[in-house]
């Protein structure tokens, strides 16, 4: 797979925490001590390094995280997984989406999440390595993570759709569960943490018993970035910090958009949480 771009810049996390928090332009400025038009040139993606770290610091963001991020200086090292998780990265409309797919390789019972644009290579996946998949897993319900749950479904007519119960998927058959329900495929467990905000059900899959814990976390966080919402941005951060964050430092992180990351490399990357 080629190298997946890092899924937000600089300015796309100021705008998003700005919206979010619902500070005007004027207001910023006053309170970072920079001119409107200054602030206006970072949000458009101008690298004026000492204003975004002046930007940063009153959006509670980190600011040195937030300068590497302009400076492009940084990309997270890629976990390795031996065998039982696959990664699918697909196009939808102007933006590419991830979907995955993990499994027990003695058991060959698999679970997918989400499907992306196109599930046809997770399809071919279940296929070569001769996969029974039990459940199908949603993170949430914006289109382009569950484009192709038609096809999925029909290739797979046993596996179980689930998802959260505060964001039902329209399907037929479709299941709900609650916050902290557990599945298993063989030696694998999952567990459903609820980090809502982003959408009203956005849920986080904690995976244990592959190679690494996994978090498969939907738009909940990004590398170098979270999910926004101008709506619900206070819900999305304190849902990523209180149940996110406090996983195992060598979690590895599952997004729905972007490439791979850790808990540990976003810790000092991402300036949500990096301090």
């Amino acid at each position: 797979m080629a190298r997946i771009p890092i899924e937000d810049n600089f300015d796309d996390v100021i705008n998003k925490t700005q919206r979010g928090l619902q500070i005007t332009d004027e207001d910023l400025a006053a309170r970072a001590d920079i001119s409107v038009d200054d602030l206006t040139a970072v949000k458009g993606g101008k690298a004026l390094f000492g204003v975004i770290r002046r930007v940063a610091r009153h959006l509670n963001l980190g600011p040195d995280a937030l300068e590497v991020l302009a400076k492009k200086a940084w990309y997270p090292e890629q976990p390795n997984f031996p065998r039982g998780f696959a990664m699918y990265n697909t196009v939808f409309e102007d933006m590419t989406v991830n979907a995955y797919l993990i499994w027990d390789p003695r058991t060959k019972q698999a679970a997918a999440f989400d499907t992306g644009a196109d599930c046809s290579a997770m399809i071919d996946t279940i296929k070569h390595e001769g996969l029974d998949l039990r459940y199908i897993f949603i993170t949430h319900t914006h289109d382009d993570h569950i484009a192709d749950l038609a096809k999925l479904a029909a290739a797979a007519p046993k596996a179980e759709i689930w998802a959260g119960e505060l964001e039902p998927v329209d399907f037929p058959g479709a299941q709900t569960f609650k916050e902290n329900a557990h599945f298993h495929i063989g030696e694998i467990a999952i567990k459903t943490l609820f980090t809502w905000g982003h959408s009203p059900g956005m849920t986080t899959f904690f995976v244990t018993g592959l190679s690494w814990p996994l978090a498969i976390v939907g738009d909940s966080i990004f590398s170098c970035s979270m999910g926004g919402s101008p709506t619900h941005f206070a819900d999305q951060l304190r849902n990523n910090k209180e149940k996110i964050i406090p996983l195992p430092k060598d979690t590895v992180i599952a997004p729905g958009h972007g490439p791979l990351t850790t808990l540990a490399q976003e810790k000092t990357h991402n300036p949500f949480f990096a301090r």
